[in-house]
């Protein structure tokens, strides 16, 4: 399968998933993004069109923990990091966008990570 097929078929993913989550404005959409090397993680209120929360592989609190960005561990540490950070902030439920990803690997460490810091979804 070519690179460009697979990025139509998360694209088609991607709308999909997205129409589901914005039907649900109640809370706010924790969106996930994924590339080879990093991974980012933000919590957006679609309602007043402004990010809450924002974690990824690139920020200071990860980087002081870990030098890699690519991985298993990689992808729990920022989840728990933007579960505590959106805890902090008063934030309790969050719909899950993930983007187009397939729930596997990388982006279900994620989800678990914020699972466990009390953030239902």
């Amino acid at each position: 399968m070519k690179t460009s097929e697979r990025e139509r078929l998360r694209l088609q993913r991607k709308r999909r998933v997205r129409l589901k989550v914005q039907k649900e404005k109640s809370s706010p959409r924790l969106t996930v993004f994924r590339s080879a090397k990093h991974i980012y993680a933000q919590i957006v209120d679609d309602n007043e069109g402004r990010t809450l929360v924002t974690m990824s592989s690139l920020s200071k609190n990860f980087k002081e923990q870990m030098k890699t960005g690519g991985n298993l561990k990689a992808a729990t540490l920022v989840g728990s990091l933007i579960g505590d950070a959106a805890a902090a902030k008063g934030i309790k439920e969050v719909h899950y966008d993930r983007n187009g990803f397939l729930y596997a690997g990388r982006v279900k460490a994620l989800a678990d990570a914020v699972r466990e810091k009390g953030i239902k979804f």
